[in-house]
């Protein structure tokens, strides 16, 4: 009698802990490398803080469209009482659509880290208002890399880099609009600094009519593609880099560094944001309205987003800039992993030149604009 009194006193006790006995399912959109980061590292951390938790990882497939297939299946499971998945992982344009349509919970009031990303984007994606929905896992940035040996004095801004290209053609390559997010991000970095408002293209309203005042942009960009070099794509430009055929060229800041760890280019190479600035993106942590474990969940993404796990997964082992603000990490990374990320762009040139991409509408009429009057 008395051992099943204990039996039953245990069994009570688990079923009335929150964290006890059970299965919290995240779902990423990206590369595989993203389901890696939840399975290998998040996970096994949060179940030894967490007894009895099983966390499961499971990927939906690379960029936007990884991140369409959650907001399909979380829209599928409206009428459900609860969705097959806890967190989600997911790109901007699906954050906004998720907002939109009520597929999100409101919970980053309930997690404290969120306010340590006070950015932009944690409140703007392309457009959405989706404050308090979201909490950005990393930011992903464009930069210019450039060969310090062949480059002595960077170019500070894009009407520096446009002289410079004047001055010594064929140094500078870009992949267009074609081959890769760093040439769209390097055009709509062109037209914020030559188009006229770009906080208005980055924040809205959207007005059609804009989209005339950038034939002089386009029309500039298109003399200065004459002296440019239209590289195969993203890996293209760091190709051409590492073999010295350019000077200069747009790259994402986590590839750039993740080549160069791999030994992929040589030690001279640099970075510089040029000002006015240049488009990045965030991945999200978000937690759907159904989720069957919302509190696990917000444990789950609070962990996810302290300044420790940030500095030691985000920034050490994937090369990218922090969800939250980067002054949150001073102190919790050695000098060696603060100098590799923050020398050649600092904390500060992130908040002053790291730009959203333009508002959805904005960023189709610049992509239009560059086929009719630039590339063709």
């Amino acid at each position: 009698m008395r051992i099943l009194t204990i039996a039953c006193s245990l069994a009570a006790l688990m079923a009335a802990s929150p964290l006890s006995a059970q299965t919290l399912n995240v779902a990423s959109a990206g590369d595989q490398n993203m389901v890696d980061y939840v399975k290998d590292f998040l996970g096994p951390m949060f179940e030894k803080a967490n007894p009895g938790v099983k966390v499961v990882s499971v990927g939906t497939g690379a960029g936007d469209s990884g991140s369409q297939k959650i907001l399909e299946k979380l829209d599928a499971q409206k009428g459900a009482a609860t969705t097959d998945f806890d967190v989600v992982v997911i790109h901007q344009k699906a954050a906004g659509q998720m907002v939109k349509d009520g597929l999100l919970d409101r919970y980053t009031a309930n997690v404290a880290t969120a306010k340590l990303a006070t950015g932009d984007a944690a409140k703007n994606a392309l457009g959405t208002d989706v404050s308090g929905y979201v909490i950005p896992m990393f930011q992903s940035q464009t930069a210019l890399a450039y060969n310090a040996d062949m480059v002595k004095t960077p170019p500070s801004t894009f009407a520096e880099l446009a002289e410079w290209a004047k001055k010594n053609p064929k140094q500078f390559g870009y992949n267009g609009i074609k081959g890769g997010m760093s040439g769209v991000s390097f055009v709509a970095g062109w037209v914020y600094a030559f188009g006229g408002d770009a906080e208005k293209l980055m924040k809205g309203p959207y007005d059609a009519a804009t989209k005339t005042t950038w034939d002089k942009a386009f029309a500039d960009l298109k003399e200065f593609n004459k002296n440019a070099v239209i590289t195969p794509g993203n890996a293209g430009t760091l190709d051409m880099l590492n073999r010295g055929e350019i000077a200069i060229g747009p790259v994402w800041v986590d590839m750039f560094y993740s080549w160069q760890a791999d030994g992929k280019l040589p030690p001279n190479m640099k970075l510089k944001l040029v000002s006015p600035g240049m488009p990045g993106q965030p991945m999200y942590y978000a937690v759907p309205a159904k989720a069957g474990q919302k509190k696990l969940a917000e444990a789950f993404i609070a962990l996810a987003t302290s300044p420790q796990v940030q500095a030691d997964g985000i920034v050490k082992k994937f090369n990218w800039y922090p969800g939250i603000d980067a002054a949150n990490l001073e102190g919790k990374l050695d000098k060696a992993a603060w100098d590799k990320l923050f020398v050649d762009v600092t904390p500060a040139d992130l908040a002053k030149n790291g730009k959203a991409f333009p508002i959805a509408p904005y960023f189709n009429d610049i992509l239009e604009g560059y086929e009719k009057k630039v590339s063709n």
